[in-house]
């Protein structure tokens, strides 16, 4: 069993003695405050923090991370505050601690919520202090490694948290060792048949490849020699998790991915790398699309090296890993190789360590935007993303965004206003669909306009979290802006029947009837009468104080109809079912949530609202009606070939624009057509009908209404 003693003798390596002491003191202190507790296993709780202090020790990490590590638990799980280890071991323990620490003190409505919010406030603490997600990584890994005592239903929680969060965290800081200890375990963990089953595989494949390997390995390290270069070179092992991965994800049996042979080459410097690609590529054959220059276009994570396939012999593919020392370092400690690996050179512009910092920010801005921890964690997962395409703006800069990235996550990628104010983008000086996946080395521009504003559909191919998160930010201020205006229009009207108006109503009597709805601000309220969560006739009767009945005998009339402009944005909507157009007959559908849904006044779906008539108000459509509005309309016609052609050609020439096409067969010699297209007004639906009645093979046109 580990002891502090072992502990100390191990730090004393590298630590100087006063150091060594604090973190003595630490674990004393964790020691009386555990006192009485036990892990499931039977041991004492203290060998939990011990074992994770022991982990960053592996990683040379400082003193205050190694106290921290010791007490990560004391806030959480004991009687000792907060103050009290700030005034014993210095406020930078105490918010390492409180930055590990779960939010314990309140309960939550479910613990998918209670674990986005305890993560959220772990991901703030880390943008201040990166060690914090340091000493939760090997925390995590310390709990992965003891997992076997737990109950099963908690043990799958705890893999699959695992597999979808520290995983990812850990590649996305560098971490590699931790990464595939994390895969590994947590695979074990939620698969322990499939993990047994390809195990014992590899371990037979091993047997079988010992001879093939040693002679790649003898030949690879000849040719070498012989040119002169000297670099190392070690045979490379699939981990369990990536084997299960690629056997699920590109459907092959595992022979097929073990016929794979990997060697990674340790070199002292960057231009020997190069100089070593070519032996390797002078001595096996290169398959083409296979290599990847990592050193000059580092990975998001600050991996560094050069990757290339070749065919060996027999046709063997042999995939190829060169890099040097340091890059080695970094790619199997990420920033923990900043401690392991202490310099007073400045960090390059690609060491992991900027670009965890680089992350940090970027995961600040997303929890700026964020609406709740529930979307914070899920725009936090899409931003784990492993693989990379590199992208280069009209200038030559290279930025990196996740694979499948569209050009709408470049251009908020280069800037935010940038991503708002998007209408079109060139690849390669070619127009784009913005939903179409970049590949890495296009050049993309990107086509701006002053009056342009993010599309909701956005939201359904954008890739990452910034992305996201804004488009999310913007239409959800605007969405707000709109139920404002359309709350004061709808309360205004209903005052108005009351003879008053808001301008009318004193400071007191608003400020009386926020504190009676739990309102802080007049915008709130408007804002939720205009989303159709509060009728705004209640509103304006309790405003002025009228009962029921009073209001009815003094109402001087029919509630005045709310003009509709087109120009109201996301709280006035259309139904689907009618597609009402300017020229109908028309009536409003409070609807919760989303604010007035607008049908014809004959649809099928507000039959009978005379029983609920406070869900209704009377709508008319505004002289200055401005957009285009769906309509639906029925096509009997011979069955022609080329006859969709001469349709939408003719619905094209009078100016409509056909949104959906759905062919069914009447019969053998009759089709019917719906279309859904876009008009202006009933005289432009009508004049796009005449257009098709001319067709001669039409038989029968006729609008669909409900």
């Amino acid at each position: 069993m580990q002891t502090i003693d072992d502990l100390t003798d191990r730090l004393s390596t590298y630590l100087e003695k006063d150091y060594t002491q604090q973190i003595a003191e630490a674990y004393y202190f964790a020691e009386h405050h555990h006192e009485g507790q036990f892990r499931r296993s039977g041991e004492p709780y203290i060998t939990h923090p011990l074992a994770v202090a022991y982990i960053l020790s592996d990683m040379h990490m400082d003193h205050q991370s190694l106290m921290a590590a010791l007490l990560h638990d004391v806030i959480e799980d004991t009687d000792a505050t907060k103050e009290e280890v700030a005034e014993k071991f210095g406020s930078v323990v105490a918010e390492l601690v409180d930055g590990v620490s779960k939010i314990s003190q309140i309960k939550f409505e479910s613990r998918a919520i209670a674990q986005a919010e305890n993560f959220r406030k772990m991901v703030l603490a880390m943008t201040q202090d990166i060690r914090v997600i340091l000493v939760k990584l090997s925390d995590r890994l310390h709990n992965m490694r003891t997992l076997g005592v737990l109950q099963p239903k908690k043990r799958r929680r705890i893999a699959t948290e695992t597999l979808e969060i520290y995983a990812p965290i850990a590649n996305r800081l560098g971490m590699n060792s931790f990464r595939i200890e994390f895969e590994d375990l947590g695979f074990s963990a939620l698969y322990p048949l499939r993990a047994q089953l390809i195990e014992k595989a590899v371990q037979k494949a091993i047997g079988n490849r010992d001879e093939i390997m040693s002679h790649l390995n003898e030949t690879i390290d000849k040719r070498l020699i012989d040119e002169n270069i000297n670099a190392r070179v070690v045979s490379r092992q699939k981990h369990l998790y990536s084997i299960y991965n690629k056997m699920r994800d590109s459907r092959k049996p595992f022979d097929e991915i073990m016929d794979v042979f990997g060697f990674r080459i340790i070199t002292a410097n960057v231009d020997t790398c190069y100089r070593t690609l070519g032996t390797i590529h002078n001595l096996y054959l290169p398959i083409p699309g296979r290599f990847k220059d990592y050193i000059a276009i580092p990975k998001a994570n600050g991996y560094q090296s050069l990757h290339t396939t070749v065919k060996g012999l027999n046709g063997v593919p042999i995939e190829v890993q060169i890099r040097t020392e340091e890059m080695e370092a970094m790619a199997n400690n990420g920033i923990a190789a900043h401690w392991l690996y202490k310099s007073d050179d400045e960090l390059s512009p690609h060491h992991a360590q900027s670009r965890a910092h680089e992350w940090m920010k970027s995961l600040l801005d997303i929890q700026q935007q964020a609406g709740s921890s529930l979307e914070f964690i899920e725009n936090v997962k899409i931003d784990l993303f492993p693989d990379e395409v590199y992208i280069f703006t009209p200038k030559g800069n290279i930025l990196e965004l996740p694979a499948g990235a569209t050009p709408i996550d470049f251009a908020y990628a280069v800037h935010t206003d940038v991503g708002n104010r998007c209408v079109a983008a060139r690849v390669d000086n070619r127009l784009s669909p913005l939903s179409a996946p970049l590949q890495s080395g296009q050049t993309v521009q990107i086509i701006t306009t002053s009056g342009a504003q993010p599309n909701p559909s956005w939201l359904s191919f954008v890739i990452t979290s910034k992305a996201r998160s804004n488009i999310r930010h913007y239409l959800k201020h605007k969405r707000q802006s709109e139920s404002v205006s359309l709350g004061e229009r709808l309360l205004n009207a209903s005052l108005s029947q009351l003879n008053s108006s808001l301008a009318d109503l004193s400071e007191d009597t608003m400020e009386r009837a926020l504190q009676e709805y739990g309102f802080k601000t007049r915008d709130e309220l408007l804002e939720d009468i205009g989303l159709g969560n509060r009728m705004a006739q209640i509103i304006a009767r309790q405003l002025l104080n009228e009962t029921e009945s009073t209001a009815d005998e003094e109402r001087p009339g029919k509630l005045n109809a709310l003009a509709i402009k087109g120009t109201e944005g996301m709280v006035i909507t259309f139904a689907k079912c009618c597609h009402p157009i300017p020229g109908d007959a028309i009536v409003g559908h409070l609807s919760s949530g989303r604010g007035i849904v607008v049908h014809s006044d004959h649809c099928n779906n507000i039959q009978g609202r005379e029983q609920k008539s406070e869900k209704y108000i009377p709508v008319v459509w505004s002289d200055e009606v401005e957009g285009e509005y769906q309509a639906e309309i029925r096509v009997e016609l011979e069955n022609q070939r080329g006859a969709l052609a001469v349709i939408a050609n003719a619905i094209t020439r009078s100016n409509a624009n056909v949104e959906s096409i759905n062919m069914e067969e009447k019969s053998a010699n009759y089709n019917v057509i719906r279309l859904i297209i876009s008009v202006q007004d009933r005289i432009h639906l009508a004049r796009a009908i005449k257009r098709l009645r001319a067709i001669k093979t039409i038989s029968k046109i006729t609008r669909v209404k409900s």
